[in-house]
């Protein structure tokens, strides 16, 4: 807790990286879409990263990606342990409700290129 800039429980830290992992998957989502040109999808995936870095770093030092917390958690031990599984289980569920928002959000019949008739 006193590693951060705000010190925060676990319901902010849990609103918090669920909902900006929730944000950056439906960015990746609609950026990679098949039938839009993939010119700026790398550039607007960035930026959706460094804004949710800015946004989460001071409150929760930001996971976001779970691999990276355990990697860092597993080298730090002691306190790190302690708390990495919040920073597995909170992306996970964003990730989770960025896919059911996602289905619910593109609806539009598949393609011919995509396997539909």
């Amino acid at each position: 807790a006193g590693l951060s800039m705000v010190s925060v429980g676990p319901v902010p830290a849990f609103l918090i990286e669920t909902i900006l992992t929730l944000f950056f998957l439906i960015v990746i989502m609609g950026a990679t879409r098949s039938d839009i040109p993939s010119t700026y999808a790398s550039l607007a995936i960035g930026l959706s990263l460094t804004a949710i870095y800015i946004i989460a770093m001071p409150i929760t030092n930001a996971s976001v990606n779970p691999a990276r917390s355990l990697g860092t958690a597993v080298f730090q031990g002691d306190w790190a342990l302690g708390q990495v599984w919040a920073f597995l289980l909170f992306p996970a569920i964003g990730a989770l409700l960025a896919g059911a928002i996602w289905y619910v959000i593109d609806s539009r019949p598949a393609s011919a290129d995509e396997g539909g008739a």
